[in-house]
């Protein structure tokens, strides 16, 4: 009788726990929970919910990606603003050390070992530039933003950021500042649309912004090349601010938010030109943040209806994403 090691090549797996890393295809036999396992995919993008932090938190900046992700600073239950951190590593979070500066409403960049904070409120101070860098264990101040603000986009990575709108008071900016590792350059280019609390990512030359707050809710989207922002064909269909963002310029997540009815839960994918409906977050939240990939995110913390701070986290694995599955018969 043939076997599956000359049909395929090897045996089934034998393993204590489930593989870090595993390839589509690849079936193993998991000793711990006693379970035959594969690695299929996903027919359709879907949320689901995982551990909770360590501290609720609305208002605050998230990085990195879905198995590595960084959550730093906000407004606490208390309320109290804080600098907390805490690192993701796919299943629980820890708690790092707080920034020097704690405030909310601020940006990050980066990865979970080179991360990025900057612009924000702080008590007392309505907007500030202050920048600090972390190293994976703990922050180091770095130079200002030259225009302070708060609710600013953000995105790139440590060495290369990009901070863009935000409010500067008593007015909404369109002010776009490059970092290159020491220092900000204010760019040439300001968004099209000025506007506070709105959501981006992507790369200092290849940057996506979106959502917002100006005199009222806008759903615009813009696109940053390195030197300028051209206005996008795609609005997005739910017009929101506070929402979380990931993903690349061509290929970006949108999520959650909030608007004059309420908190939203609503979740987009853009292609590069426009945006699409899929679905919605298991609770609506407002001033969620994130990190990841659009089809590989983990969104964490915000607020729920009635301004309920959360420490709830959430993946999302898109369409055609690795999944898990577990072989049953019956």
């Amino acid at each position: 009788m043939a076997e599956y090691k000359g049909i395929k090549g090897f045996k089934v797996q034998y393993l204590s726990a489930d593989p870090s890393n595993p390839i589509i295809g690849q079936t193993w036999y998991n000793s711990t929970s006693k379970a035959l396992k594969y690695t299929g995919v996903t027919t359709a993008g879907a949320w689901a919910t995982g551990n909770n932090m360590n501290i609720a938190k609305q208002q605050s900046a998230g990085t990195g990606t879905q198995t590595a992700a960084l959550a730093f600073a906000g407004v606490s239950p208390g309320p109290t603003v804080t600098g907390a951190t805490e690192e993701y590593d796919g299943t629980s979070w820890v708690n790092s050390n707080p920034l020097n500066t704690a405030r909310f409403a601020l940006a990050g960049a980066g990865i979970q070992t080179a991360a990025l904070a900057f612009a924000g409120q702080i008590p007392g101070i309505p907007a500030t530039g202050a920048t600090e860098e972390y190293g994976g264990v703990s922050w180091v101040t770095s130079n200002p933003l030259n225009t302070a603000r708060e609710a600013p986009g953000g995105c790139g990575t440590q060495t290369a950021g990009l901070a863009f709108g935000g409010i500067a008071p008593p007015s909404n900016t369109g002010a776009t500042e490059e970092y290159d590792g020491n220092s900000w350059a204010t760019s040439p280019g300001s968004l099209n649309t000025a506007r506070r609390a709105l959501s981006g990512c992507g790369t200092q030359t290849s940057a996506l912004a979106f959502g917002g707050l100006t005199t009222v809710r806008v759903g615009a989207t813009e696109e940053y090349n390195g030197t300028s922002w051209a206005t996008s064909p795609g609005s997005l269909n739910t017009v929101r601010d506070s929402l979380g963002g990931t993903g690349i310029q061509t290929a970006a997540l949108a999520f959650g938010g909030g608007d004059s009815i309420g908190t939203k839960a609503e979740t987009e994918e853009y292609d590069g030109t426009s945006w699409t409906s899929v679905a919605s977050l298991p609770i609506a939240t407002d001033t969620i943040r994130g990190g990841g990939t659009q089809t590989a995110t983990v969104g964490f913390g915000g607020y729920t209806a009635g301004i309920v701070k959360t420490a709830a986290t959430y993946e999302w694995n898109g369409a055609g994403s690795p999944q898990t599955k577990t072989i049953t018969v019956s």
